[in-house]
């Protein structure tokens, strides 16, 4: 027994080990890149550096503005996460705690609004937000805030709503008998129970705002250099017919790493949110 229990933890670790070099190869390849002239990324892209070319990553810096526009991806994303949590959470909450025809209307209509392809809806949201009420003009990053926070709110009141109707009554009610209103028990007794879940959207709204392409380049393409995101600045090194790719790889490189490392830190947490908000 305790050799086939062996030859199976070897047999785990050694899958593991498979996908995690499949996994992580990708991730190598961009780093060996970003260390080569640009000759050498078209002549031998899996190759070896034969030099570390560092001086691509200062490079791609100063010319990309990157750390103007890292402040840029970092205040919309942290906004719109924070307004997505703080918004979502109080409505699931009361779709929770007020059932009625009317609210599940309301909520069967915001969790539908998911299947919306967005492609489907681009055109009319920038001519009634661009052309008719003129806020991408005046207040592009603020209109990109709004704009995220209506595609976000929708599945995070879907997984908020789930596990609120895990959260005892009697907590409430006794805090209602303490003293508390309906707001002091909401942020006092019920918001600390989301923690995990708030964790968990936090960090997929997290990783799909800062990535995001699409919409920042509807909302932000007229609005200079000095208010564009690190998708949209990264876009310096790419002309009409080639890519300066001694640049463009550093600059990818130096986009992902931030978030990479949040994710690593925090991935623990989606899972474990997920599942509770599903299955109680």
């Amino acid at each position: 027994m305790q050799t086939r229990a062996a030859l199976q933890k070897t047999w785990i670790y050694a899958v593991l080990a498979v996908s995690f070099c499949f996994f992580f190869f990708p991730f190598l390849l961009l780093l060996f890149n970003a260390l080569k002239t640009n000759a050498q990324i078209i002549d031998s892209p899996s190759s070896l550096p034969t030099s570390l070319r560092f001086g691509n990553f200062k490079a791609a810096i100063e010319e990309m503005g990157y750390f103007r526009s890292l402040w840029n991806t970092f205040f919309i994303t942290s906004a719109s996460v924070v307004l997505i949590l703080l918004f979502s959470g109080m409505t699931a909450y009361f779709f929770v705690r007020n059932k009625t025809r009317l609210n599940d209307s309301f909520f069967f209509m915001m969790v539908s609004s998911m299947v919306i392809p967005f492609q489907s809806i681009m055109i009319p949201i920038v001519s009634i937000y661009g052309r008719k009420l003129g806020w991408i003009h005046d207040q592009p990053q603020s209109t990109l805030i709004f704009m995220y926070i209506g595609f976000g709110v929708p599945l995070a009141v879907f997984i908020y709503h789930g596990f609120i109707k895990s959260v005892p009554l009697e907590l409430e009610e006794a805090a209602l008998m303490d003293g508390c209103n309906r707001w002091k028990t909401y942020f006092k007794i019920v918001l600390p129970i989301l923690k995990p879940t708030s964790v968990t959207i936090g960090i997929l709204d997290v990783l799909w705002i800062w990535n995001d392409f699409l919409l920042p380049t509807l909302v932000l393409q007229n609005a200079g250099k000095h208010q564009l995101t690190l998708p949209l600045a990264i876009q310096v090194f790419n002309s009409t017919y080639s890519t300066n790719y001694e640049k463009f790889l550093p600059a990818v490189l130096l986009i992902v790493l931030p978030i990479l490392i949040v994710y690593l830190f925090a991935q623990r947490f989606i899972i474990q949110g997920v599942t509770q908000g599903s299955i109680k």
